[in-house]
């Protein structure tokens, strides 16, 4: 790749896709950037940088796609990663939450024991569409009562509004749709 990176560029690799996984839903698919590997230093270098003077010492990332992301972010910031997983997926005791989707509801873990009082967190996930996922993972934060907790997205979705059940906090979107 010869052009220059922006986020704008990047913008430009995300493929849309109709009708899934439901009809009426346009997924927006991160693959095409994630397959680039110059695309993909970027916007993890921009996150990272983003943070690198908040003194993370956790990056959160919501099942699955914020995984990919969030584990390099959390690479680059010399934090540690802990994973929100669907239930049942976590081994150990975990807190729940249930929450409703854009298209239907989920519940979310974590595990009891992956969070301090003394963390700040960067929670990380692909995309902010309508906020239930975030928020419930915002929940399940607090009650570690961390030093504070920083959600962040690589794709926002403005038009559903999510930002708005996230609280006063502050909210980072690389990507706006």
């Amino acid at each position: 790749m010869t052009e220059t990176l922006t986020l704008e560029s990047v913008k430009e690799h995300i493929r849309n896709v109709p009708d899934f996984p439901i009809p009426g839903i346009q997924f927006k698919d991160i693959t095409t950037v994630l397959q680039k590997p110059e695309l993909f230093s970027f916007v993890a270098d921009t996150i990272a940088e983003h943070y690198q003077h908040k003194g993370i010492t956790k990056v959160v990332c919501i099942e699955s796609r914020g995984f990919i992301l969030g584990g390099a972010v959390a690479h680059k910031l010399g934090a540690g990663f802990v994973p929100i997983r669907k239930p049942g997926k976590l081994p150990a005791e975990t807190y729940a939450k249930d929450y409703q989707l854009e298209y239907g509801t989920d519940s979310i873990e974590i595990h009891k024991d992956a969070i301090t009082s003394s963390d700040r967190i960067l929670l990380h996930d692909d995309l902010l569409a309508t906020g239930g996922t975030a928020n419930a993972a915002i929940d399940l934060l607090k009650v570690f009562n961390p030093v504070a907790i920083y959600p962040c997205f690589f794709i926002e979705l403005g038009f559903l509004n999510g930002r708005k059940y996230l609280g006063n906090y502050e909210v980072t979107s690389l990507i706006h749709f």
